[in-house]
Formats: C-alpha cells, sequence, structure tokens
C-alpha cells in the first residue's frame, strides 16, 4: 500500500512538472507581447508633450516603426499613461485629403490661420481646411498658411499620418525666412480665451521681423462684461449653427421643433478664463433670436450652468422630450466623438439617456468650421483686420 501511495504521488509530481514546463512558453510569450507593448507606449507617452525638440521627428517616426511592428494582439495591449491602441489604431479619415498649408515661396502677404488642432484627420479637413479654404479664395492675392498651437496633436497627426504641421514658432520663422512683409493672422478659436492668449504672446516676439502685423477676430468676437452682452457675430454664429442643425434634424424651424417637442443642446468646450461669459452669452443670444429650445452647454462646466447635469434639468423643465446633441466647437473632434456622442457612461449622450426622461438623443458630429456661413464670418473678420493695414 505504501508503495502505490509513493508510486501515485511521483506521478502526480511528474505531471505537474510536465504541465509547468508546457505552460512556460506560453507566460514567456505573453510577457514579450507586452514588453514589445509597452515599449510602443512608452514612445508615444514620449511624443504625447506640448513642447517640440530637437529629437521630435525622430522620435515620431520611432513610434510609428515600433506600432508597425507590432501583431494585432500585441497591440490590443499598448496602454501607456496617454497610450492606447486608439493612438495609431483609431480610423478618423484620409489624411491626404488635408493641406497642411507650410510651403515656402509665400510672398509678401500672408494670412496665417491659428488653429488649436485636431488629430482627427475628416473633422480637420471639414473644418480647419474649409475654413482656410475660404479665406483664400476670398482673398487670393494672400498667402494662406496654417499653425497649429497644439504639439500634442501635431506630432500625433505626425506619426500616425506623416504629415507635418506647423507651430506658431515654426509659422513665423517660416514667415519671416520667406520675407514675409505683411503678416495677418486669422485665429480659429471661439472666443477671446487662454488660447488666443497664448497666440498673441507668441506674436510678440516676431513683431519685429515684418513690417506690419494684424490680428483678426476669433469667432464670437468681443466678449463684453456680463451674459447680457451680445453681438453681431454671435447673432451669425446662433443663426448658422442652428440652421445646420435643423437641416440635419429634418425641421423647418425651430418653432417646428419645439412643437415636435425637441431641443437643441450645442456643447462647447468651457473655460475658466473670464471669457467663459462668452458661453452665457451665447444662451442670452438664443434666447434674443426666439429660439427658447436651445441650451448651451459645456465640456468642462463652466460657467457652471452649462454643466451637463444642469442642462439635463433645464431641458426637463421646459418640458422637452426629444434631444439633439450637436458641437459649439469649431473643430468636432474629440470632444464631439467621445464627451459627446461616446459609448461610454459619463458622455453626455449617455447621461441624457441615463436620466429617463427623453424618448429620442440623437448626436450630429458636426464641427462649426463645415459651415458655409460660420467661414464667411472668419472670412469678414479677416477682411477687416487686412483693411486696416492700409489705415
Amino acid at each position: 500500500m505504501k508503495n502505490k501511495g509513493l508510486k501515485a504521488l511521483v506521478l502526480s509530481l511528474s505531471l505537474s512538472a510536465l504541465l509547468l514546463n508546457g505552460a512556460a512558453p506560453y507566460a514567456a510569450e505573453e510577457n514579450a507581447d507586452q514588453a514589445a507593448a509597452d515599449h510602443v507606449a512608452e514612445l508615444i507617452d514620449g511624443i504625447y508633450v506640448q513642447e517640440r525638440n530637437d529629437t521630435t521627428d525622430e522620435d515620431c517616426a520611432a513610434a510609428k516603426e515600433a506600432w508597425d511592428a507590432l501583431t494585432e494582439e500585441q497591440k490590443e495591449l499598448v496602454e501607456g499613461e496617454e497610450a492606447g491602441p486608439d493612438y495609431f489604431g483609431l480610423d478618423t479619415g484620409d489624411a491626404s485629403l488635408d493641406d497642411p498649408r507650410n510651403q515656402d515661396e509665400i510672398g509678401e502677404n500672408e494670412l496665417l490661420v491659428v488653429s488649436f488642432g485636431t488629430s482627427y484627420n475628416d473633422s480637420r479637413v471639414e473644418d480647419i481646411k474649409g475654413i482656410e479654404d475660404a479665406l483664400q479664395e476670398a482673398f487670393p492675392d494672400w498667402s494662406v498658411r496654417r499653425a497649429f498651437t497644439a504639439q500634442i496633436i501635431i506630432n500625433h497627426v505626425q506619426a500616425r499620418d506623416g504629415e507635418k504641421i506647423d507651430n506658431m514658432q515654426q509659422a513665423l520663422e517660416r514667415a519671416a525666412a520667406n520675407g514675409v512683409k505683411n503678416l495677418v493672422v486669422q485665429p480659429t478659436h471661439l472666443m477671446h480665451g487662454a488660447e488666443y492668449d497664448e497666440m498673441v504672446e507668441a506674436l510678440v516676439a516676431y513683431q519685429d521681423q515684418f513690417e506690419s502685423i494684424a490680428v483678426a477676430e476669433p469667432l464670437l468676437g468681443e466678449v463684453g462684461e456680463d451674459a447680457a452682452v451680445i453681438n453681431e457675430d454671435k447673432a451669425a454664429v446662433a443663426a448658422a449653427i442652428a440652421a445646420a442643425a435643423l437641416e440635419e434634424a429634418g425641421y423647418e424651424s425651430m418653432e417646428a421643433a419645439a412643437e415636435d417637442g425637441a431641443a437643441f443642446v450645442f456643447m462647447g468646450h468651457g473655460t475658466s478664463h473670464t471669457a467663459k461669459v462668452s458661453y452665457s452669452q451665447m444662451q442670452t443670444q438664443m434666447d434674443e433670436l426666439g429660439y427658447v429650445n436651445a441650451f448651451i452647454g459645456t465640456v468642462e462646466g463652466e460657467p457652471e450652468e452649462t454643466a451637463c447635469e444642469a442642462v439635463i434639468e433645464a431641458v426637463k423643465e421646459a418640458g422637452y422630450t426629444k434631444v439633439v446633441l450637436r458641437p459649439l466647437m469649431v473643430v468636432a473632434g474629440d470632444h464631439a466623438n467621445n464627451d459627446m456622442a461616446g459609448s461610454e457612461e459619463d458622455s453626455w449622450k449617455s447621461m441624457f439617456e441615463a436620466d429617463g426622461s427623453f424618448e429620442g438623443v440623437d448626436c450630429q458630429i458636426a464641427g462649426l468650421g463645415s459651415v458655409d456661413a460660420v467661414q464667411q464670418i472668419y472670412v469678414e473678420h479677416a477682411r477687416a483686420a487686412l483693411d486696416s493695414l492700409a489705415e
């Protein structure tokens, strides 16, 4: 009996050893897969920075090369502080349809269009390029060029798609090197916020490089002191975005939509900058135009009344049962696709649906820059800046 027990124990140990030895190669393979994915995540995090340096071009190329070398299974394992499979893997459209507008041979007159930027290729073409094209058509004697202020986005587009877009410093150095005499800067920013201030600050260092510099107004024009201040720019933007939203939703007017129980929620970014009053002013402007079923919200919830929870309550109290969400942003990029229309539980679409008070919640993924009437507002702002050079 003792011998049988001993034999059974030996057999059991032998089987365990075989199983462990068989599992070892699989464990080693899994570790190798994760190590390869972690290396790519480290490279992505290395270019997910707001400062360009001497190795940025090489770093972008190295990250893409390492990503391309991964298997499909390894790509799913990529996870870092900012890195993930979507950094290279998300399909945002055809980058070849874009024009980085970083050409030399500019001439004496340059119209530099400054945007925050987006890594969503389709949105970059529709929204930012759409504005740039409208400006070039309106001012054929001026060379329209591009600058993005978000180096993180510049690096993303360069690494993933091989498209090189100038940052502010590069664009201004290019203009100076090309002998530009008259520089007009047209920001695509929504308002006089932090990004606008940073852009103006960057121009100061180059003011002696040109004979004249003029900075055009952002989309909504002057800010004003309080929520009651509205202007022609805000009225034009409100009318333009309402018309675009109505057309896509299939309504003839805001009144017709209201009678059908439909409310339009226009979601901006929000800011802690004093310019955040612009969002309150846009709500005032909607009210002044009689758009009682139009509501202004922001991702950041600044001002407070623009937070998603507050907007949901306002729409409910007004008695609307259908909701159409649309960005109050120049570009329909990450915020529009994820914060507004994403499937995560904290997206605006999910939060409106989770409230249970609405029979339908629809999303329109379209930036302000794709709207013809909005493009023409930028044209008029640029025209005023060009005219100021002759004064």
